[in-house]
């Protein structure tokens, strides 16, 4: 397999005008039925997109080919379980594991949408669900909205650590870059990757490991954030270079999702609708978990003073470190995977995890791209989230575990919660529009 990807990555180096179908169909293969299964997709779309940042496709270029590809995988595998439906499992490759369809069957009658969402992100499960909502008469109307949400997140999640490993390369990079980098990654990979072990072996404390390594990576930072220069100009260059004019607006859009305003209507609606359920250590996790992350981002802004980055006309007079969107938004974010994983297996938590990371992550880079944080600004705020988040359910289970909310109820708060950002992204993307066409 190494010398078939080593032979492949050869041939795209030398040709690079098939790239950009390269990303599409191998897209198109992760996430299609059985096919997705056997094809080793993480690893190939990291390739070709290290390929394309190191100068021949464009950040939005390559996105957009892998979100078109995934998506159409999903097409496809949802129209062959609509044709074929019970006739499926005689595949011959089914026949031999029948588990395959069976447990992919099982999340989503007991998931539904939820498992399409979800299930992006757990790899065998990725090109079967599609399959069995169609097997499973699911309304084609219904899919494809669902779909284009999963297929977005899913092309980030898994072609941009490729394009910007890729790009970095390309750029001259100042000396202690890569050193940077590469600390500050290891720190991150260790804290997910003993996470995830704790999470899988059952371990109670998981929750409590994840927050006090957050807060162990947080405190290297802010003690050694004046020795991450190399890393906080070069990668603030590389976002920077990917600036489109007629993207600006659109990334003003979504980083208003982080300002306080907004954060503070989500939050009291969240609380609101636990308090009125009577659910009191939901109750108390989500709103100390948003209250402690605000103040002790309030407390470090004020504490290390950092200057922000001079790329705007008119530079903004507040602090930079850490970034206020960033901790705020993966606060918000990180409450809603916790409460929407309670009750459910191990793999599907980290996957609610995942998906619910994402929004916050876009948040957090568009401080990032419009050039009013540092990367470390970003990351650091992110960690503070997530120490707080991790420190505060292990508080809520110190006697018993959190509870799953009344499947009710859930249904409830996360469609009013997602009512809020959404209906604010629109209020300041018509009032922008309206300025721009005036």
């Amino acid at each position: 397999m190494s010398v078939w990807l080593d032979n492949l990555t050869t041939w795209l180096s030398a040709n690079p005008q098939w790239l950009g179908l390269a990303i599409f169909l191998i897209a198109l293969f992760e996430c299609l039925a059985l096919v997705g299964i056997l094809l080793p997709g993480v690893v190939l779309l990291f390739s070709v997109a290290l390929l394309a940042g190191s100068g021949v496709l464009s950040l939005w270029e390559t996105l957009a080919l892998a979100y078109a590809g995934g998506f159409c995988g999903d097409l496809l595998s949802y129209t062959l379980g609509r044709r074929f439906k019970h006739n499926i499992p005689r595949l011959p490759i089914l026949r031999r594991h029948p588990q395959w369809v069976m447990r992919a069957e099982l999340y989503f009658r007991h998931y539904g949408v939820a498992s399409l969402l979800v299930g992006r992100f757990i790899g065998p499960l990725r090109p079967l669900l599609p399959l069995v909502a169609g097997m499973l008469n699911m309304p084609l109307l219904r899919f494809i909205l669902v779909s284009l949400v999963a297929a977005a997140g899913w092309s980030v999640a898994y072609l941009l650590p490729g394009w910007a490993t890729g790009a970095a390369l390309r750029l001259p990079m100042a000396e202690g870059f890569w050193t940077e980098a590469a600390v500050l990654l290891a720190g991150i990979g260790l804290i997910l990757l003993l996470t995830v072990q704790a999470s899988l072996a059952g371990k109670q404390r998981a929750s409590l490991l994840a927050g006090g390594l957050s807060l162990l990576l947080l405190l290297a930072i802010m003690i050694g954030w004046p020795h991450l220069d190399a890393l906080d100009q070069g990668l603030l260059t590389l976002v920077q270079e990917q600036r489109r004019a007629h993207l600006d607006r659109w990334i003003v859009t979504l980083t208003r999702l982080g300002d306080l305003r907004t954060q503070l209507v989500a939050a009291v609606v969240l609380c609101s609708l636990l308090l009125l359920a009577r659910q009191w250590r939901h109750l108390l996790f989500a709103g100390s978990t948003l209250l402690l992350t605000a103040l002790g981002n309030t407390t470090l802004k004020h504490g290390f003073a950092r200057v922000r980055p001079d790329i705007l006309s008119e530079p903004l007079t507040s602090f930079s470190f850490p970034s206020g969107h960033s901790s705020a938004s993966f606060a918000f974010f990180l409450v809603l995977g916790v409460l929407a994983g309670r009750g459910q297996g191990v793999r599907l938590r980290l996957a609610w995890l995942v998906v619910a990371c994402l929004p916050a992550l876009a948040i957090a880079l568009s401080r990032v791209y419009l050039g009013v944080h540092w990367p470390s600004d970003v990351i650091a705020g992110a960690l503070l989230a997530s120490a707080v988040c991790g420190l505060s359910l292990t508080l809520c289970q110190r006697r018993e575990v959190l509870p799953a909310l009344p499947a009710r109820l859930w249904w409830i708060v996360l469609p009013a919660c997602l009512a809020v950002l959404g209906g604010m992204a629109a209020w300041q993307l018509s009032a922008a529009l309206l300025r721009y066409a005036y």
